[in-house]
């Protein structure tokens, strides 16, 4: 089994940080849709900004609302108006490694999509 790339949304602007809330961040349900993100489901956020990078959950924010907020202690990583890669990863088995293809959602600086792409594969390597 491999840790592979399952879906990212690219480039994504936070929308404001809640560092009294519990903890997660809240995506617009739309964008977790699209990059196929369950409620609860585990995420790596990396922040363009600042370097930094870290683990949560996803909660859903409503949809068409362009949210991406990041909550308690992770808010003091990355603030409003920060650029973030939103990742998650899947285990997938060795032989269905060339035949694996994450989900991008590239998005504008209100968070609204303007791609997908998942159909083609990322280059991996050179055969």
């Amino acid at each position: 089994m491999r840790v592979m790339l399952k879906s990212k949304i690219h480039r994504a602007r936070v929308t404001h940080a809640n560092i009294e809330y519990e903890g997660s961040i809240s995506i617009d349900k739309e964008l977790m849709e699209a990059a196929d993100i369950l409620p609860f489901e585990q995420v790596h956020v990396l922040n363009i900004d600042n370097g930094a990078r870290f683990e949560t959950y996803a909660i859903e924010a409503e949809a068409g609302s362009g949210e991406i907020g990041i909550q308690g202690a992770a808010a003091r990583l990355a603030g409003a108006g920060d650029k973030v890669i939103i990742l998650t990863y899947r285990n997938v088995e060795e032989a269905e490694v060339q035949e694996h293809h994450p989900t991008r959602v590239y998005v504008d600086e209100n968070n609204v999509i303007t791609e997908v792409k998942s159909a083609e594969a990322l280059p991996l390597w050179e055969k």
